[in-house]
């Protein structure tokens, strides 16, 4: 398979290197958070696995622009446990650090009798229509994946998206790796600002999970605040067909262009 069908091309040894499908709205030369934060997932994932057990929440930390170059990923358990772990995970370019994430990993159990509160399904993603993008950009990250679009309003907006290429040539996402490749979207599709004439890039993403997402496709029900000094905030409850399955929460950092 082509390696440029892709987001990454794995160079092995915990190397990789990003294609123009990561660029974000930005820069050309900076990668959009959903296919960084879908790596680290990837790594977070493979690092010692148990048997069991599956990652809950994932807090990721942008300490900088991550370029679309060759990159390094690794992780390592923080605090083993037989219920609960929390693992670490970062990604580096060039000997520098862009981006870290921590995750819970608990012990799966039978909670059936009490479950409740989860959010019926969002609608069906191939009855919405079709859109080319995020606002006018249409290359890119944008351009990787395939949007369906439901209401939205200034601040506010329901979307549906699923990755058209996979994050390695050589492997089949997961379902959580394509949740985060979608999720980091969320500021961007419930903007309140022209991506034009105003930034809002986001310092953090935070993910917490009440259920494991399954199948292709990840909707998003998100809404923006900004306020009067250049902070905001965005925060989303995220689906797969059968329901909700997450909710998610941005920092945003809002400047003019």
């Amino acid at each position: 398979m082509d390696e440029q069908a892709a987001f990454y091309e794995d160079l092995g040894d915990g190397r990789f290197r990003a294609t123009a499908h990561t660029a974000g709205p930005w820069s050309e030369k900076a990668q959009h958070l959903g296919p960084a934060s879908a790596l680290l997932v990837r790594e977070l994932e493979l690092c010692e696995p148990v048997e069991g057990t599956a990652i809950r929440r994932v807090s990721v930390d942008v300490l900088g622009p991550v370029p679309v170059d060759e990159l390094t990923v690794r992780a390592e358990v923080l605090r083993p446990g037989r219920s609960v772990q929390l693992i670490s995970a970062e990604l580096a370019a060039g000997g520098r650090v862009c981006a870290t994430a921590r995750a819970w990993r608990m012990v799966r159990g039978d909670s059936s009798p009490v479950a409740g509160g989860q959010r019926e399904p969002l609608g069906d993603p191939e009855s919405w229509p079709a859109v080319p993008g995020i606002e006018d950009w249409d290359r890119g990250y944008s351009a990787a994946m395939e949007w369906r679009a439901g209401p939205s309003t200034t601040g506010h907006a329901q979307m549906w998206a699923r990755q058209r290429i996979p994050l390695l040539a050589s492997e089949r996402p997961s379902p959580l790796q394509r949740l985060f490749a979608v999720v980091d979207s969320s500021s961007g599709l419930s903007r309140r600002a022209s991506m034009s004439e105003w930034s809002f890039a986001n310092t953090d993403l935070t993910v917490h999970l009440h259920r494991e997402p399954t199948g292709e496709w990840i909707g998003v029900d998100a809404e923006t605040t900004l306020g009067p000094d250049g902070a905001g905030t965005a925060a989303s409850t995220v689906y797969d067909e059968q329901g909700s399955t997450a909710r998610s929460a941005q920092a945003l950092l809002v400047t003019p262009l």
